[in-house]
Protein backbone atom coordinates (compact mmCIF):
# COMPACT_ATOMS: atom_id res chain seq x y z
CA UNK A 1 0.00 0.00 0.00
CA UNK A 2 1.25 3.34 -0.95
CA UNK A 3 2.55 5.63 1.66
CA UNK A 4 -0.07 8.51 1.94
CA UNK A 5 1.08 12.22 1.48
CA UNK A 6 1.00 15.22 4.36
CA UNK A 7 0.04 18.52 3.02
CA UNK A 8 -1.06 21.85 5.17
CA UNK A 9 -3.27 23.71 4.32
CA UNK A 10 -4.02 27.30 5.30
CA UNK A 11 -7.70 27.44 6.86
CA UNK A 12 -8.16 31.69 5.88
CA UNK A 13 -6.71 31.35 2.19
CA UNK A 14 -6.60 27.62 1.11
CA UNK A 15 -2.73 27.69 0.76
CA UNK A 16 -0.88 24.53 0.63
CA UNK A 17 2.23 23.34 1.28
CA UNK A 18 4.31 20.29 1.90
CA UNK A 19 5.85 22.03 5.32
CA UNK A 20 4.16 23.57 8.83
CA UNK A 21 4.68 27.17 8.62
CA UNK A 22 3.47 29.35 11.57
CA UNK A 23 2.57 32.43 9.12
CA UNK A 24 1.30 31.26 6.25
CA UNK A 25 3.25 32.47 3.02
CA UNK A 26 0.34 32.97 0.70
CA UNK A 27 -2.29 35.62 3.25
CA UNK A 28 0.56 36.24 6.07
CA UNK A 29 -2.07 34.83 8.67
CA UNK A 30 -0.75 33.39 11.87
CA UNK A 31 -1.33 30.02 12.87
CA UNK A 32 -3.82 28.95 10.22
CA UNK A 33 -1.93 26.00 8.76
CA UNK A 34 -3.87 22.99 9.09
CA UNK A 35 -2.17 19.50 8.72
CA UNK A 36 -3.82 17.13 5.94
CA UNK A 37 -3.49 13.71 4.53
CA UNK A 38 -4.02 13.04 1.10
CA UNK A 39 -3.98 9.77 -0.80
CA UNK A 40 -1.34 9.53 -3.24
CA UNK A 41 -2.95 8.56 -7.08
CA UNK A 42 -1.55 5.84 -9.07
CA UNK A 43 0.87 8.25 -10.48
CA UNK A 44 3.07 9.05 -7.06
CA UNK A 45 1.41 12.46 -7.57
CA UNK A 46 -0.88 14.13 -4.51
CA UNK A 47 -4.09 13.84 -4.84
CA UNK A 48 -4.97 17.33 -3.98
CA UNK A 49 -2.04 18.72 -6.31
CA UNK A 50 -2.52 16.36 -9.30
CA UNK A 51 -5.71 18.01 -10.10
CA UNK A 52 -5.58 20.00 -13.26
CA UNK A 53 -7.70 23.29 -13.93
CA UNK A 54 -9.57 23.78 -17.15
CA UNK A 55 -10.91 21.08 -19.92
CA UNK A 56 -10.08 17.45 -19.63
CA UNK A 57 -8.20 15.61 -22.79
CA UNK A 58 -5.50 15.95 -24.52
CA UNK A 59 -4.44 19.39 -26.39
CA UNK A 60 -3.09 18.36 -29.15
CA UNK A 61 -3.56 15.68 -31.93
CA UNK A 62 -6.46 13.51 -31.84
CA UNK A 63 -8.84 14.09 -29.77
CA UNK A 64 -7.90 17.87 -28.65
CA UNK A 65 -10.62 19.87 -27.35
CA UNK A 66 -11.27 23.01 -29.76
CA UNK A 67 -10.42 26.02 -27.73
CA UNK A 68 -11.83 29.54 -28.87
CA UNK A 69 -9.24 32.94 -28.66
CA UNK A 70 -9.75 35.95 -27.15
CA UNK A 71 -12.84 38.25 -28.52
CA UNK A 72 -14.14 41.65 -27.06
CA UNK A 73 -16.73 41.44 -24.69
CA UNK A 74 -18.97 43.44 -27.08
CA UNK A 75 -19.19 39.70 -29.42
CA UNK A 76 -19.98 38.12 -26.38
CA UNK A 77 -23.84 36.78 -26.49
CA UNK A 78 -25.95 37.26 -22.91
CA UNK A 79 -27.99 34.23 -22.15
CA UNK A 80 -31.38 35.46 -20.70
CA UNK A 81 -31.85 33.78 -16.93
CA UNK A 82 -34.98 33.69 -15.19
CA UNK A 83 -34.56 33.58 -11.81
CA UNK A 84 -36.41 32.07 -9.10
CA UNK A 85 -38.24 33.99 -6.38
CA UNK A 86 -38.25 33.23 -2.78
CA UNK A 87 -41.44 34.63 -2.12
CA UNK A 88 -39.50 37.09 0.75
CA UNK A 89 -38.99 40.24 -0.88
CA UNK A 90 -36.42 41.25 1.01
CA UNK A 91 -34.56 37.96 0.67
CA UNK A 92 -34.96 38.76 -3.28
CA UNK A 93 -33.69 42.06 -3.25
CA UNK A 94 -30.44 41.37 -1.76
CA UNK A 95 -30.07 38.69 -4.02
CA UNK A 96 -30.56 40.58 -6.81
CA UNK A 97 -33.83 39.70 -7.68
CA UNK A 98 -33.90 35.89 -6.95
CA UNK A 99 -31.92 32.69 -7.28
CA UNK A 100 -30.61 32.40 -10.23
CA UNK A 101 -30.56 28.45 -11.71
CA UNK A 102 -26.98 27.09 -11.22
CA UNK A 103 -25.52 29.14 -8.51
CA UNK A 104 -24.20 28.88 -5.05
CA UNK A 105 -25.16 30.61 -1.93
CA UNK A 106 -23.46 30.95 0.87
CA UNK A 107 -25.51 31.71 3.97
CA UNK A 108 -24.19 32.97 7.38
CA UNK A 109 -25.03 33.30 10.98
CA UNK A 110 -24.66 33.26 14.56
CA UNK A 111 -26.51 29.89 15.89
CA UNK A 112 -29.90 30.47 16.31
CA UNK A 113 -30.09 33.77 14.82
CA UNK A 114 -32.90 32.22 12.32
CA UNK A 115 -30.67 30.72 9.23
CA UNK A 116 -32.93 27.91 9.53
CA UNK A 117 -36.05 29.54 9.37
CA UNK A 118 -35.08 32.21 6.39
CA UNK A 119 -34.39 28.76 4.31
CA UNK A 120 -36.97 26.90 5.65
CA UNK A 121 -39.68 29.57 4.49
CA UNK A 122 -38.22 30.00 1.23
CA UNK A 123 -38.06 26.66 0.22
CA UNK A 124 -41.91 26.45 1.01
CA UNK A 125 -42.60 29.32 -0.66
CA UNK A 126 -40.68 27.95 -3.91
CA UNK A 127 -42.63 24.63 -3.65
CA UNK A 128 -46.01 26.37 -3.67
CA UNK A 129 -45.11 28.68 -6.58
CA UNK A 130 -44.59 24.87 -8.53
CA UNK A 131 -40.81 24.90 -8.10
CA UNK A 132 -39.22 21.44 -6.74
CA UNK A 133 -36.89 21.67 -3.93
CA UNK A 134 -34.89 19.96 -1.68
CA UNK A 135 -34.01 20.11 2.39
CA UNK A 136 -30.92 18.46 2.88
CA UNK A 137 -30.24 18.43 7.17
CA UNK A 138 -26.98 17.36 8.14
CA UNK A 139 -27.25 19.07 11.73
CA UNK A 140 -31.15 18.29 12.95
CA UNK A 141 -32.73 15.65 12.71
CA UNK A 142 -36.17 14.91 10.04
CA UNK A 143 -38.18 15.31 13.15
CA UNK A 144 -36.70 18.74 14.80
CA UNK A 145 -36.65 19.97 11.21
CA UNK A 146 -40.42 19.36 10.84
CA UNK A 147 -41.25 21.08 14.68
CA UNK A 148 -39.45 24.10 13.74
CA UNK A 149 -41.57 24.15 10.48
CA UNK A 150 -45.22 23.63 12.06
CA UNK A 151 -44.15 27.23 13.36
CA UNK A 152 -43.71 28.42 9.95
CA UNK A 153 -46.49 30.01 8.18
CA UNK A 154 -50.32 30.28 8.63
CA UNK A 155 -52.96 27.63 8.87
CA UNK A 156 -53.31 23.73 9.50
CA UNK A 157 -50.65 23.13 7.00
CA UNK A 158 -47.79 25.55 6.32
CA UNK A 159 -45.35 25.40 2.92
CA UNK A 160 -42.51 24.43 5.33
CA UNK A 161 -44.61 21.06 6.26
CA UNK A 162 -44.59 20.20 2.64
CA UNK A 163 -40.52 20.28 1.24
CA UNK A 164 -38.91 17.42 0.50
CA UNK A 165 -36.08 16.75 3.67
CA UNK A 166 -33.35 14.15 3.48
CA UNK A 167 -31.14 13.61 7.33
CA UNK A 168 -27.65 12.93 5.95
CA UNK A 169 -23.91 13.41 5.93
CA UNK A 170 -22.45 11.71 3.60
CA UNK A 171 -21.45 13.45 0.34
CA UNK A 172 -21.96 10.77 -2.11
CA UNK A 173 -25.79 10.18 -0.98
CA UNK A 174 -26.70 13.33 -0.96
CA UNK A 175 -25.14 13.46 -4.58
CA UNK A 176 -26.67 10.84 -5.77
CA UNK A 177 -29.86 12.26 -4.06
CA UNK A 178 -29.75 15.10 -6.11
CA UNK A 179 -28.88 13.53 -9.22
CA UNK A 180 -32.06 11.02 -8.68
CA UNK A 181 -34.63 13.96 -7.58
CA UNK A 182 -33.41 16.88 -9.26
CA UNK A 183 -34.50 19.79 -7.65
CA UNK A 184 -34.61 23.40 -8.94
CA UNK A 185 -33.47 24.73 -5.82
CA UNK A 186 -31.69 22.60 -2.72
CA UNK A 187 -30.66 23.79 0.71
CA UNK A 188 -27.70 22.20 2.47
CA UNK A 189 -27.72 23.00 6.45
CA UNK A 190 -24.52 23.35 6.89
CA UNK A 191 -21.58 22.32 4.87
CA UNK A 192 -19.22 22.11 7.47
CA UNK A 193 -21.60 18.78 8.65
CA UNK A 194 -20.63 16.83 5.34
CA UNK A 195 -18.35 13.91 5.31
CA UNK A 196 -16.06 13.37 1.90
CA UNK A 197 -15.38 9.87 1.48
CA UNK A 198 -11.91 9.43 0.85
CA UNK A 199 -10.98 13.08 1.84
CA UNK A 200 -9.04 13.44 5.43
CA UNK A 201 -9.70 14.83 8.23
CA UNK A 202 -13.03 15.38 10.26
CA UNK A 203 -15.92 16.85 8.38
CA UNK A 204 -15.83 20.91 8.84
CA UNK A 205 -11.72 20.54 8.52
CA UNK A 206 -10.50 22.57 5.54
CA UNK A 207 -10.42 19.26 3.26
CA UNK A 208 -13.34 18.36 3.69
CA UNK A 209 -15.02 21.82 3.39
CA UNK A 210 -13.19 22.53 0.40
CA UNK A 211 -13.97 19.40 -1.49
CA UNK A 212 -17.73 19.25 -0.48
CA UNK A 213 -17.83 22.66 -1.62
CA UNK A 214 -16.29 22.11 -4.79
CA UNK A 215 -18.12 18.80 -5.57
CA UNK A 216 -21.97 20.56 -4.92
CA UNK A 217 -20.73 23.39 -6.96
CA UNK A 218 -19.90 20.79 -9.79
CA UNK A 219 -23.39 19.17 -10.09
CA UNK A 220 -25.27 22.24 -9.31
CA UNK A 221 -23.53 24.12 -12.44
CA UNK A 222 -23.99 20.60 -14.44
CA UNK A 223 -27.74 20.40 -13.62
CA UNK A 224 -28.66 23.95 -13.27
CA UNK A 225 -29.58 23.53 -8.91
CA UNK A 226 -29.70 26.62 -7.14
CA UNK A 227 -28.04 25.35 -3.65
CA UNK A 228 -28.04 27.99 -0.39
CA UNK A 229 -25.13 26.19 1.64
CA UNK A 230 -25.38 27.37 5.40
CA UNK A 231 -22.60 28.18 7.15
CA UNK A 232 -20.76 28.23 10.52
CA UNK A 233 -19.50 31.59 11.76
CA UNK A 234 -16.36 32.16 14.06
CA UNK A 235 -16.68 34.05 17.49
CA UNK A 236 -15.46 37.04 15.86
CA UNK A 237 -18.62 36.44 13.29
CA UNK A 238 -16.48 36.01 10.52
CA UNK A 239 -17.76 32.48 8.13
CA UNK A 240 -16.03 29.79 9.24
CA UNK A 241 -13.69 27.73 7.14
CA UNK A 242 -10.94 27.99 4.71
CA UNK A 243 -11.09 31.41 2.80
CA UNK A 244 -11.45 29.64 -0.34
CA UNK A 245 -14.85 28.41 0.26
CA UNK A 246 -16.03 32.41 0.09
CA UNK A 247 -13.99 32.55 -3.07
CA UNK A 248 -15.78 29.25 -4.90
CA UNK A 249 -18.96 30.39 -4.27
CA UNK A 250 -21.19 32.85 -6.13
CA UNK A 251 -22.92 34.85 -3.40
CA UNK A 252 -22.26 35.39 0.07
CA UNK A 253 -25.19 36.54 2.34
CA UNK A 254 -24.42 37.40 6.71
CA UNK A 255 -27.44 37.40 8.57
CA UNK A 256 -26.96 39.56 11.34
CA UNK A 257 -28.55 40.94 14.30
CA UNK A 258 -28.95 40.55 18.77
CA UNK A 259 -30.74 36.80 20.06
CA UNK A 260 -32.30 38.92 22.72
CA UNK A 261 -33.51 41.57 20.06
CA UNK A 262 -36.13 40.93 17.28
CA UNK A 263 -34.49 42.78 14.44
CA UNK A 264 -32.31 40.86 11.84
CA UNK A 265 -30.58 41.74 9.31
CA UNK A 266 -29.27 40.49 5.80
CA UNK A 267 -26.57 41.81 3.78
CA UNK A 268 -25.06 40.27 0.72
CA UNK A 269 -20.72 40.16 1.14
CA UNK A 270 -20.16 39.43 -2.11
CA UNK A 271 -22.58 38.72 -5.18
CA UNK A 272 -21.79 37.92 -9.24
CA UNK A 273 -25.68 38.35 -10.11
CA UNK A 274 -26.18 41.40 -7.74
CA UNK A 275 -25.19 44.79 -5.89
CA UNK A 276 -23.62 43.95 -2.55
CA UNK A 277 -25.00 47.48 -1.31
CA UNK A 278 -28.47 46.15 -0.36
CA UNK A 279 -29.91 44.64 3.15
CA UNK A 280 -33.11 42.95 3.64
CA UNK A 281 -34.45 43.64 7.71
CA UNK A 282 -36.69 41.08 9.32
CA UNK A 283 -38.44 40.85 12.41
CA UNK A 284 -38.37 36.99 14.47
CA UNK A 285 -41.68 36.36 15.56
CA UNK A 286 -43.61 33.66 17.06
CA UNK A 287 -44.50 31.99 13.53
CA UNK A 288 -41.10 33.03 12.04
CA UNK A 289 -39.24 35.73 10.26
CA UNK A 290 -41.27 38.96 8.91
CA UNK A 291 -40.25 41.15 6.67
CA UNK A 292 -40.02 44.85 8.11
CA UNK A 293 -41.13 47.06 4.70
CA UNK A 294 -41.45 50.38 6.70
CA UNK A 295 -38.83 49.89 9.47
CA UNK A 296 -38.21 53.91 9.59
CA UNK A 297 -42.05 54.04 10.81
CA UNK A 298 -40.99 51.65 13.95
CA UNK A 299 -38.17 53.50 14.66
CA UNK A 300 -38.86 57.12 14.78
CA UNK A 301 -42.09 56.48 16.65
CA UNK A 302 -40.33 55.19 19.21
CA UNK A 303 -37.56 57.69 19.32
CA UNK A 304 -36.50 59.43 22.49
CA UNK A 305 -36.86 63.46 22.90
CA UNK A 306 -33.91 63.08 25.42
CA UNK A 307 -30.73 64.50 25.29
CA UNK A 308 -28.49 62.17 23.62
CA UNK A 309 -30.97 61.00 20.60
CA UNK A 310 -30.84 62.25 17.53
CA UNK A 311 -32.50 60.32 13.95
CA UNK A 312 -29.86 59.34 11.64
CA UNK A 313 -31.45 59.28 7.60
CA UNK A 314 -29.13 56.20 6.76
CA UNK A 315 -29.24 54.24 2.98
CA UNK A 316 -29.32 50.73 2.92
CA UNK A 317 -28.51 49.98 -0.38
CA UNK A 318 -30.70 51.52 -2.36
CA UNK A 319 -33.26 51.83 0.39
CA UNK A 320 -33.66 54.71 2.69
CA UNK A 321 -33.86 54.01 6.42
CA UNK A 322 -34.00 56.41 9.82
CA UNK A 323 -32.95 55.02 12.75
CA UNK A 324 -32.55 56.65 16.19
CA UNK A 325 -28.50 56.83 17.94
CA UNK A 326 -28.44 56.60 21.21
CA UNK A 327 -25.46 58.65 23.15
CA UNK A 328 -24.49 58.63 27.00
CA UNK A 329 -21.72 60.34 28.49
CA UNK A 330 -20.88 60.09 31.78
CA UNK A 331 -17.89 60.47 34.11
CA UNK A 332 -15.38 58.07 34.20
CA UNK A 333 -13.54 56.23 37.22
CA UNK A 334 -10.65 54.51 35.15
CA UNK A 335 -7.97 55.99 34.37
CA UNK A 336 -8.42 55.15 30.80
CA UNK A 337 -12.47 56.04 29.50
CA UNK A 338 -14.41 53.45 28.13
CA UNK A 339 -15.55 53.76 24.50
CA UNK A 340 -18.47 51.31 24.34
CA UNK A 341 -20.12 50.95 20.73
CA UNK A 342 -23.45 48.59 19.47
CA UNK A 343 -23.97 48.50 15.69
CA UNK A 344 -21.18 51.12 14.38
CA UNK A 345 -17.34 50.86 13.89
CA UNK A 346 -15.51 51.82 17.12
CA UNK A 347 -12.85 52.87 15.38
CA UNK A 348 -15.32 55.40 13.93
CA UNK A 349 -16.19 56.57 17.23
CA UNK A 350 -12.83 57.67 18.10
CA UNK A 351 -12.45 59.48 15.14
CA UNK A 352 -15.62 61.29 15.44
CA UNK A 353 -14.99 62.22 19.23
CA UNK A 354 -11.57 63.79 18.19
CA UNK A 355 -13.32 65.63 15.72
CA UNK A 356 -15.76 66.76 18.16
CA UNK A 357 -13.03 67.91 20.76
CA UNK A 358 -10.76 69.91 18.40
CA UNK A 359 -13.42 71.75 16.14
CA UNK A 360 -16.66 70.96 18.05
CA UNK A 361 -15.04 72.17 21.55
CA UNK A 362 -16.75 69.66 22.78
CA UNK A 363 -14.42 67.44 25.20
CA UNK A 364 -15.14 64.19 26.51
CA UNK A 365 -11.48 62.96 27.20
CA UNK A 366 -12.56 62.51 30.85
CA UNK A 367 -15.39 60.87 30.62
CA UNK A 368 -16.91 57.38 29.54
CA UNK A 369 -18.97 57.73 25.94
CA UNK A 370 -21.55 54.71 24.50
CA UNK A 371 -23.34 55.20 21.43
CA UNK A 372 -25.75 52.56 20.07
CA UNK A 373 -28.20 52.59 17.23
CA UNK A 374 -31.86 51.42 18.47
CA UNK A 375 -33.00 48.10 17.22
CA UNK A 376 -30.07 46.44 16.82
CA UNK A 377 -29.17 47.71 13.25
CA UNK A 378 -25.52 48.40 12.26
CA UNK A 379 -24.81 51.07 10.21
CA UNK A 380 -21.33 50.88 8.30
CA UNK A 381 -21.71 54.11 5.57
CA UNK A 382 -19.75 57.18 6.09
CA UNK A 383 -22.85 59.43 6.60
CA UNK A 384 -23.17 58.62 10.28
CA UNK A 385 -20.57 60.51 11.37
CA UNK A 386 -22.78 63.52 12.03
CA UNK A 387 -25.30 62.00 13.66
CA UNK A 388 -22.91 60.29 16.08
CA UNK A 389 -21.19 63.89 16.79
CA UNK A 390 -24.71 65.48 17.55
CA UNK A 391 -25.81 62.57 19.97
CA UNK A 392 -22.62 62.74 21.69
CA UNK A 393 -22.45 66.81 22.27
CA UNK A 394 -26.42 66.84 23.17
CA UNK A 395 -25.53 63.99 26.02
CA UNK A 396 -22.54 65.84 27.08
CA UNK A 397 -23.85 69.11 28.03
CA UNK A 398 -27.33 67.68 28.75
CA UNK A 399 -29.40 69.68 26.19
CA UNK A 400 -31.79 67.80 23.35
CA UNK A 401 -31.61 68.66 20.39
CA UNK A 402 -33.82 71.68 18.86
CA UNK A 403 -37.14 70.15 17.49
CA UNK A 404 -36.49 66.71 18.68
CA UNK A 405 -36.66 63.94 17.15
CA UNK A 406 -33.94 66.12 15.18
CA UNK A 407 -32.90 64.14 11.82
CA UNK A 408 -28.78 64.60 10.77
CA UNK A 409 -26.92 63.12 8.04
CA UNK A 410 -23.27 63.79 6.79
CA UNK A 411 -19.71 62.44 6.72
CA UNK A 412 -17.14 64.60 9.01
CA UNK A 413 -13.59 65.31 7.50
CA UNK A 414 -10.71 65.34 9.60
CA UNK A 415 -10.85 69.52 9.45
CA UNK A 416 -14.06 69.83 10.79
CA UNK A 417 -15.79 70.26 7.35
CA UNK A 418 -19.65 68.51 6.63
CA UNK A 419 -18.89 66.57 3.56
CA UNK A 420 -21.90 65.40 1.14
CA UNK A 421 -22.98 61.82 1.14
CA UNK A 422 -24.39 60.06 -1.76
CA UNK A 423 -28.45 60.01 -2.05
CA UNK A 424 -29.19 62.87 -0.02
CA UNK A 425 -32.90 63.40 -2.04
CA UNK A 426 -33.73 59.78 -0.73
CA UNK A 427 -32.71 60.70 2.82
CA UNK A 428 -34.36 63.74 2.88
CA UNK A 429 -37.75 62.45 1.16
CA UNK A 430 -37.75 59.35 3.83
CA UNK A 431 -37.98 62.53 6.71
CA UNK A 432 -40.15 64.33 5.44
CA UNK A 433 -42.59 61.34 5.09
CA UNK A 434 -42.44 60.41 8.61
CA UNK A 435 -42.86 64.19 9.40
CA UNK A 436 -39.00 65.42 10.21
CA UNK A 437 -38.36 68.62 9.08
CA UNK A 438 -35.59 70.63 9.43
CA UNK A 439 -33.01 67.67 8.91
CA UNK A 440 -29.09 68.79 9.21
CA UNK A 441 -27.32 68.06 5.79
CA UNK A 442 -24.40 68.98 4.09
CA UNK A 443 -24.25 71.70 1.70
CA UNK A 444 -25.71 71.10 -1.70
CA UNK A 445 -27.83 68.31 -0.22
CA UNK A 446 -31.20 70.33 -1.72
CA UNK A 447 -34.69 70.31 -0.70
CA UNK A 448 -35.78 71.61 2.65
CA UNK A 449 -32.43 70.28 4.29
CA UNK A 450 -30.65 72.89 7.14
CA UNK A 451 -27.61 72.71 5.28
CA UNK A 452 -23.84 73.12 7.15
CA UNK A 453 -20.66 73.54 6.06
CA UNK A 454 -19.12 72.81 9.01
CA UNK A 455 -19.56 70.80 12.59
CA UNK A 456 -19.33 74.03 14.18
CA UNK A 457 -22.45 75.19 12.35
CA UNK A 458 -24.29 71.74 12.83
CA UNK A 459 -24.29 72.04 16.23
CA UNK A 460 -25.27 75.82 16.32
CA UNK A 461 -28.27 74.79 14.16
CA UNK A 462 -29.35 71.64 16.40
CA UNK A 463 -28.63 73.62 20.00
CA UNK A 464 -31.47 75.40 21.40
CA UNK A 465 -31.04 78.98 22.16
CA UNK A 466 -27.94 79.65 24.01
CA UNK A 467 -27.69 76.80 26.05
CA UNK A 468 -25.48 74.87 23.65
CA UNK A 469 -24.08 78.01 22.25
CA UNK A 470 -21.05 78.19 24.79
CA UNK A 471 -19.75 74.88 23.85
CA UNK A 472 -19.73 75.53 20.36
CA UNK A 473 -18.62 79.59 20.44
CA UNK A 474 -15.43 80.06 18.35
CA UNK A 475 -12.28 79.88 20.59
Amino acid sequence: MPPRATIHSCSECGFQSGQWHGQCPGCEAWNTLVEERVAPRADGRSGARGRRRGGSGPANGAGAVARLGPRPLSDVGLAAVKRLSTGIGELDRVLGGGLVPGSLVLLGGSPGIGKSTLTNMALGNLLDGGHRTLYVSGEESAEQVRLRAERLGSGPSPPALKVPILAETDLDTILETLEAEAPEVCVIDSVQTLNAAGCSGAPGSVGQVREVAARIMALAKARGVAVILVGHVTKDGALAGPRVLEHLVDCVLQFEGERERPYRELRALKNRFGSTNEAGLFEMRQGGLVEVLDASARFVAEATRAPGSVVLAAMEGSRPLLVEVQALVAPSELEQPRRVVSGLDRNRLALVLAILHRHGRVSTGGADVFVNVVGGVRVDEPGCDLAVALAVASASLGVALRGSPRACFGELGLTGELRWVGHPERRLEEAAKHGLEGVIAPMDSGGAACEAATLREALTAAMPGEQGRPAVAAA
